[in-house]
């Protein structure tokens, strides 16, 4: 029975991943864009939701290798569903970030872990070469804006980046815990680092920046 609960969500993520492609035109624009930019094997692929897609790393990071493969409300069954293109590229490191948009959509912490694992499955088959970093989800604050599809799920953050750790140390990938460094003594997001209590102001990205960096160079 369990199982079978299983396959319904993952159709269900599948469907919601092409809605996203056939309904919102900023994702198939930046979709389509994707499958056209050629990856190579000495780069650096940050691939996530709007979180990544928000930044500019390779300025940030000062490496014209990096390539962003981040899109607004993005979810990890569209990564997966949009990783072929990096697959062929063969990068020499990804950088993961995704999960928040599956919370929003009422998914639970052990099925987005699953299809994370999945993601990170293909990775490791399809270009065995390629150092893959886990980063996990970062916290939300609701008192600075209120996402309703969000409305008392921050648990199922820290469910989701403790299953996240155990995904990537069965999978022999590098595990990179955010959370602590952006989380509130209430465990939200600092409110000095967001404008709308999900996205990152500059400051964010200098934090997000500097975690990454030992691993980026």
């Amino acid at each position: 029975m369990k199982r079978i609960a299983m396959m319904a969500v993952m159709a269900l993520l599948c469907l919601v991943a092409v809605g996203q492609a056939n309904q919102d035109p900023y994702y198939a624009r930046r979709a389509t864009l994707f499958d056209e930019l050629p990856i190579g094997k000495k780069d650096i692929v940050m691939l996530g939701n709007s979180l990544t897609d928000g930044c500019e790393f390779n300025e940030l990071l000062g490496n014209r290798h990096i390539k962003n493969r981040g899109i607004v409300g993005d979810i990890v069954q569209g990564l997966i569903d949009r990783i072929d293109p990096i697959i062929k590229g063969q990068p020499r490191k990804l950088f993961i970030m995704s999960g928040v948009n599956d919370i929003s959509h009422d998914v639970d912490a052990d099925s987005i872990a699953r299809a994370m694992e999945k993601l990170i499955v293909m990775v490791k088959k399809g270009s065995p070469r390629t150092k893959i970093y886990l980063q996990s989800l970062l916290p939300f604050n609701n008192d600075v804006r209120e996402w309703k599809l969000l409305k008392g799920r921050e648990h199922v953050v820290v469910e989701a980046n403790l299953l996240f750790e155990q995904v990537a140390r069965r999978q022999g990938v590098q595990w990179i815990n955010l959370y602590p460094l952006f989380a509130d003594e209430n465990g939200r997001l600092r409110a000095d680092l967001t404008n709308d209590g999900l996205h990152l102001m500059g400051k964010g990205y200098l934090i997000w920046r500097d975690a990454i960096w030992p691993y980026v160079k």
